[in-house]
Formats: structure tokens, C-alpha cells, sequence
């Protein structure tokens, strides 16, 4: 009896455990083959992509230098763009004969890839910089000795030209167009290993990391030898320029950076028409603005570029722009923080006329200037040393602040109406950032011309609230933001 009612059970068993998966939607696990249909298939990418990318190794005349003879090339690239020390145990060969005749040595590796059929190739500015002569080799290992036609070294954009035709080249997409989260592959030469594929996803859009270029993180897997190869979308369209990573090791750890490629083609349409690209400039030096400044000076949120300084002659001074202003708008287009000035006016043909939107004092103001054309940059003129002036007591004393008039000197020097210098800083007034020899211009969205307007305005205020200061150090103005001491 125990063993029929044992069979019984186990019968019921069975029918129960398959009418659950088959009708209470419990489903039984897929098959391996049936998961991997729903993970992105990369293979037709690579066929389609894959023969117009390059490979390219830089060469250069042999020099007798004791610190780099022999060292690894496909290394030193990675060590000589990202600033990192030479590992003592890095693999060296031989050292070449100092006696010998100068030959060509290699000097490193990259990647490119083919823009159009006829012969002209992209990679990074970084990746031909200082080589005596460039090897571009295919898929089908021919082999051309290239002619640079063209490199900029703000955005790290380079154009290369071969001698063939009939060429595969890659189809441009839009970098506007993706969105984060999306995948991603990258094909290069890391460490000299031709056409590597890696992929991954968008991370970010428009990453400021210092440079020119906002850029396109990711975390596909670049390593040296990658730079100047294609980031590619599942369209098969190139979005972007491999150009950086960001490591602490030296070794790749997740984070990559890739030029945009309408930002790229943008400067290649220049590198082959003229060899060089050429960008607006107004004359400004600006930093972001921040919170507790916008804030304070009824801008509300932290947005435009707040401008330190004007260029002596330049469009900026020319249209009536001064230091102390934030600039919300150029040409229309607004500035959401201090980076998107630079690009947006970079952008612009010199000898256009433009308009600039500012935020001075409370109030929105429009200037109209004529872009110039960007130069090398010039190092700021050292203010010559004040004429000394009592110091003067008063109601700046509370916030820590003891302050003197300005000499007619020291106001023609800085190029400023007037003001009052900074002697002494203390408590709340340190803590914000100043100290002696800074010329207050501006205090409580207030313009002032001397010590009397100084103190009139301080006297005003609410002595239990911070209080925004604008300020002169040297050739350069910025905010501080004074906090009354905690009672």
C-alpha cells in the first residue's frame, strides 16, 4: 500500500510541476543558444567596417638619446601621450650604433581609418606628431608611405593622404544622434595587434576633460595602438575618434574617450582644403560660474562663463565686455557652462559679426563684436607694484576686511575705473579667497569707485547674509562669496 500511494504521489507530482510551466506562465529556462540571440551580434560589423581601417606606424630619423634608444616604440607612444614614467622593467632591444649613419627608426603605432575611396585618412594629431615619415598599412597588408596633409593639435585630429583608389571607406554618422547606454565597437591596432575588436556601451555625452572637445566616454576597451581608430555604432557608421583613456595604472580600467566625429570632420574639411584650421576668438579668459555665486548675484542657477579677463584690444574689450561679466549667450546660442564658450565661438568664422548675450550686475545686457581669428596665447602682463596707501578702518572690518584707496596708478595699470585694494584679510573674508593686494571693484551686485561708495554700500546690507564681492587679482576678476561667522 505505502509503495502505490508512493507511485501516486509521485505521478500527481509531475502533472502539477507541468501544468505550472505550462500554464501559470513559469517558464523553464532557455537554452544557451536561445540567450545569446538577444546579445548584440558584432560580426556583420566588423566585415563591413573592418577593411577600412588602418593601421599606422610613425618613423623617425635615429637620434642619440641615451633615455630613449632601443626602448619599446608601441609603449613609448602610450607613455609619451598620457605623461606616464617609463616602468624600469619596460622590454628594450638593442641600442642602436651611435657611429652609424642616421636611418629611420620605428617610433610608434596607430590606428586611422579611410575617408574616402581616393586615399585620404583620419587618425589623431597625436599619432603622426614629430615623425620623419608614416606607414598606412591595409587589411590586404599593402602597404603606402603616407603624405600628411594636415594636424591640429586642439582637437587631435590629423589627416593623412595615400596614393590608391579605389579604396573601402567608412560610412560618417551622427554623434548627435546616440544615446547613452547604446553599444559601441571600437577596431584598432593595440600594441601593434592589427584590426582588434573591443566594444562596449556610450557611458556619457559631452565630457569635458580639459580639452577643446567635449568628448564621447565609453567603455570599450582602448589600449595603445588604438588611438586614431573608429568608434562605430550598430548602424556601421563611425561616430567618433579613439583618443584617450583615462587610467591610473597606465593600463586600461573602463573609461575611454572618443572625439566626435562631426566635430572631427569639421576639422578635417579644413586640414584639406588649406592644410590648417583656422577659429574664432573674442579675447576673454573665463572660468565656471558657481552655485553659491549665481545665487547670489540674482543669476539663479550656475550656467554661462564668468569673465576673468579681457584681452587688451581684442573684439571682446572692442564691444564694451568686462571682467566681472557672465556671459549667457554667443550668437544666439546660450552657454550652460563656461566650456561651451570657447567651442561655440571656435566655431565661427573669423570676421563674422556676432552678438553676446552678458549678465552684469543684476541686469541683461547685448553687445555685438566682430569675431577675430585665434592665436597663439599670451602670457598675462604681471601688474606693476602698487603705490602704498594707508590702510583705512571701517565697516569692511566686520567681514575681516581691511581696505585702501586705489592709486591713479594702480587703476590705469589694471585698466579699471575704480575700486578698492585689499590690505588685510581675515576670518570670513579669507575664508572666501581673498587676500591682500586684490582690488574689490564690485560688492552686492554694486559697482563702486572708491572707499566712500565702498562703505555707503556696506552699511546698507544685512550684515546676517552673505554678501558676493567682485574682484581684481592681477589682470583677472572673479566672484567671493563673503559668509557671516556662525554665532
Amino acid at each position: 500500500m505505502f509503495e502505490l500511494n508512493l507511485k501516486r504521489f509521485r505521478a500527481h507530482f509531475l502533472i502539477g510541476a507541468m501544468a505550472l510551466s505550462l500554464g501559470t506562465g513559469v517558464l523553464p529556462l532557455q537554452p544557451a543558444w536561445a540567450q545569446a540571440r538577444n546579445l548584440p551580434d558584432f560580426t556583420d560589423l566588423v566585415e563591413q567596417v573592418g577593411p577600412a581601417v588602418v593601421n599606422i606606424r610613425t618613423l623617425e630619423k635615429a637620434k642619440a638619446s641615451p633615455a630613449a634608444n632601443g626602448a619599446d616604440e608601441q609603449m613609448l607612444e602610450f607613455f609619451r601621450r598620457f605623461g606616464i614614467p617609463v616602468p624600469p622593467n619596460l622590454p628594450r632591444s638593442p641600442r642602436p650604433d651611435r657611429n652609424a649613419p642616421d636611418e629611420d627608426q620605428p617610433r610608434g603605432v596607430g590606428s586611422g581609418f579611410i575617408l574616402t575611396t581616393d586615399g585620404y585618412v583620419m587618425t589623431n594629431a597625436h599619432v603622426v606628431d614629430g615623425a620623419d615619415e608614416v606607414i598606412v598599412t591595409l587589411t590586404d597588408k599593402r602597404e603606402f608611405k603616407a603624405k600628411i596633409i594636415g594636424a591640429d593639435k586642439r582637437s587631435d585630429v590629423a589627416v593623412v593622404k595615400i596614393e590608391a583608389t579605389g579604396l573601402p571607406a567608412v560610412k560618417i554618422g551622427d554623434s548627435n544622434r546616440m544615446r547613452v547606454g547604446e553599444w559601441v565597437m571600437a577596431i584598432g591596432s593595440p600594441f601593434g595587434l592589427e584590426n582588434t575588436v573591443t566594444a562596449g556601451i556610450v557611458s556619457a555625452k559631452q565630457r569635458d576633460t580639459g580639452d577643446y572637445l567635449p568628448f564621447i566616454q565609453t567603455d570599450v576597451a582602448i589600449n595603445p595602438g588604438n588611438s586614431g581608430g573608429p568608434l562605430i555604432n550598430m548602424r556601421g557608421e563611425v561616430v567618433g575618434i579613439n583618443s584617450q583613456i583615462y587610467s591610473r595604472s597606465g593600463g586600461f580600467q573602463g573609461i575611454s574617450f572618443a572625439i566626435p566625429i562631426d566635430e572631427a570632420i569639421r576639422v578635417s574639411d579644413q586640414l584639406r582644403s588649406s592644410g590648417r584650421v583656422t577659429r574664432g576668438r573674442i579675447g576673454v579668459q573665463i572660468d565656471q560660474v558657481s552655485k553659491d555665486v549665481a545665487e547670489s548675484i540674482g543669476l539663479g542657477r550656475p550656467q554661462g562663463a564668468l569673465v576673468r579677463g579681457v584681452e587688451a584690444g581684442a573684439p571682446a574689450e572692442k564691444a564694451g565686455i568686462e571682467a566681472g561679466d557672465i556671459i549667457l549667450k554667443f550668437d544666439g546660442k546660450a552657454i550652460d557652462k563656461s566650456s561651451d564658450l570657447p567651442r561655440l565661438v571656435g566655431n565661427v568664422k573669423p570676421g563674422t559679426r556676432a552678438t553676446v548675450t552678458v549678465f552684469r550686475r543684476g541686469a541683461m545686457r547685448e553687445f555685438t563684436l566682430t569675431v577675430a581669428e585665434i592665436e597663439a596665447e599670451k602670457a598675462p602682463k604681471r601688474a606693476a607694484a602698487p603705490e602704498p596707501k594707508p590702510p583705512v578702518a571701517g565697516p569692511a572690518q566686520a567681514m575681516g576686511l581691511v581696505v585702501a584707496e586705489l592709486t591713479d596708478a594702480q587703476k590705469k595699470e589694471l585698466k579699471v575705473r575704480g575700486g578698492v585694494r585689499v590690505e588685510t584679510s581675515e576670518g570670513a573674508a579669507a575664508r572666501a579667497g581673498l587676500r591682500e593686494g586684490d582690488v574689490i571693484v564690485a560688492i552686492a551686485n554694486t559697482e563702486i569707485s572708491n572707499l566712500k561708495e565702498f562703505d555707503q554700500v556696506l552699511a546698507k546690507m544685512d550684515k546676517s547674509k552673505p554678501v558676493n564681492v567682485l574682484f581684481r587679482r592681477g589682470e583677472w576678476a572673479q566672484y567671493a562669496l563673503i559668509r557671516p561667522a556662525p554665532r
